[in-house]
């Protein structure tokens, strides 16, 4: 009689205990383990990660996780915008050289999920970062989300949604956001007239969230990070450039208005002149707000690591 087939064979395998893909050098100091799975989807592609790690670093290293833009409809996990794709070495190789353990991440697009499904999907990849920090030296009790445009709304909900941490997760240290949009309700009224419709089913915004704006308050108000601050949130930077003709700069100042009136530290600052993805500046302006990020990074995960010894200071990765 033939032995029943072991279907449990079948089962995809548990990123929690997969084997890590072998490390690729491609900057001196910085190694990079390319296309890790993090999350499994039942009838979805799987969800991975980009790690920039420094190398030969005797202690754990504090965490950015980096959110990519792209209107939830696209992009790619290891872009932080066009002005920053043609530098060598590129910006995670810096923040990985100024000391930081980076992860960018993948996450469902609105096109194969709606919210809040992108939500849950960072919420997975910090878990996993948590679960694993042994392993690849780091220590994600320093963590930072780092988020541009559509990545700056999901990295602001996600530092929001649970500022004490969870037994998995444990509470991330600070937030960048970078011209991001923050009050998904209030767009109507901070765009040029004509140029949002809270009733349309076409928008961005509406295929994040399944249906128009206008047809389900409750959810724009979920998935509206200005309406989530709350007390115990981490400090905050949010850079947003005056000139921004896709992301009004009164949503940058929402969000910073929202988290100073719970009493969250918050550093917002408006960009003189800059339209949206740092157009219409000068590169070394852009240099700044990323130089300008990353001293914010260190300074809210500074102070006792993982295990009790101290940070060290780094460079700002300029190279």
């Amino acid at each position: 009689m033939p032995r029943p087939f072991p279907f449990e064979l079948l089962a995809p395998p548990d990123p929690l205990t997969l084997r890590l893909p072998p490390a690729a050098h491609p900057f001196p100091g910085v190694r990079l383990l390319r296309a890790v799975p993090y999350g499994v989807l039942d009838g979805g592609r799987p969800l991975e990660l980009d790690l920039w790690l420094p190398d030969d670093v005797p202690r754990p290293r504090p965490v950015i996780v980096f959110v990519h833009g792209g209107a939830w409809r696209q992009g790619l996990r290891d872009d932080m915008g066009p002005f920053m794709r043609d530098p060598e070495p590129g910006p995670f190789a810096r923040l990985a050289a100024a000391g930081f353990a980076v992860a960018c991440v993948d996450y469902r697009l609105s096109g194969e999920a709606v919210f809040p499904a992108q939500l849950d999907d960072l919420r997975t990849a910090l878990g996993w970062l948590h679960a694993r920090s042994g392993e690849l030296g780091t220590d994600s009790s320093r963590t930072v989300l780092w988020g541009a445009s559509a990545g700056g709304h999901l990295a602001a909900l996600t530092a929001l949604a649970d500022p004490a941490g969870t037994a998995a997760v444990p509470p991330v240290r600070g937030c960048v956001v970078w011209y991001a949009p923050t009050d998904l309700g209030a767009l109507a009224e901070d765009c040029p007239p004509g140029r949002f419709d809270p009733g349309s089913t076409t928008s961005f915004e509406a295929l994040l969230l399944g249906g128009a704006p206008d047809a389900q308050p409750a959810l724009v108000a979920a998935a509206s990070p200005a309406k989530r601050a709350g007390p115990g949130s981490p400090p905050f930077l949010v850079l947003h450039g005056t000139d921004d003709t896709l992301v009004p700069v009164a949503q940058g100042r929402r969000l910073a208005a929202a988290l100073r009136a719970a009493a969250v530290p918050v550093d917002f600052r408006e960009i003189e002149g800059a339209d949206h993805l740092w157009v219409g500046i000068e590169e070394d302006r852009i240099t700044e707000c990323f130089l300008t990020s990353l001293r914010f990074a260190r300074s809210v995960t500074a102070g006792p690591v993982q295990g009790g010894a101290e940070d060290d200071r780094q460079g700002d990765g300029e190279r």
